[in-house]
């Protein structure tokens, strides 16, 4: 059966995409949870539009990810954490404690899920840490904790 995809499906493809699916999948899946519609001659031409509509979406996205990738590739972020005398801290650095440090140093506001850290970092010194602002930017990140 021909269908249009309403939804992002993983397994099957991405919004606007036309697929050929089994007939079963399709009744008793994508079609009972409107992830895809039947494909006719103006679904196709709507799909068509949803398609270049998703397109210059993922372009924008990413030309954004890009200037913000430039504005940050080779800054240092500071952040300043309580420590005792041998350098270990209380406590911990965690995701969202980088998010909002490189926010006050740099005004550019990131969530969460796009800073990638192994572990939290639990001594005072130089971090490098991995920033991902789009599947297809990433870039280093250098963080200095310093003792409060």
């Amino acid at each position: 059966m021909k269908l249009i995809l309403t939804d992002d499906v993983d397994t099957l493809g991405k919004r606007g995409d036309v697929v050929d699916v089994a007939d079963g999948y399709a009744r008793n899946f994508l079609l009972p949870k409107k992830k895809a519609i039947k494909a006719n001659d103006g679904a196709l031409a709507q799909a068509e539009s949803i398609r270049e509509a998703r397109i210059e979406a993922d372009r924008k996205a990413k030309e954004t990810a890009e200037n913000i990738a430039t504005q940050l590739v080779g800054s240092r972020v500071v952040l300043a954490a309580q420590a005792g005398d041998e350098g270990q801290l209380y406590g911990s650095v965690g995701a969202g404690d980088i998010v909002e440090g490189i926010k006050r140093f740099t005004g550019i506001e990131l969530e969460r899920g796009q800073v990638a850290i192994d572990n939290p970092i639990k001594a005072i010194g130089l971090h490098e840490i991995q920033i991902k602002v789009h599947p297809e930017v990433e870039f280093p990140l250098t963080l200095d904790v310093i003792p409060a």
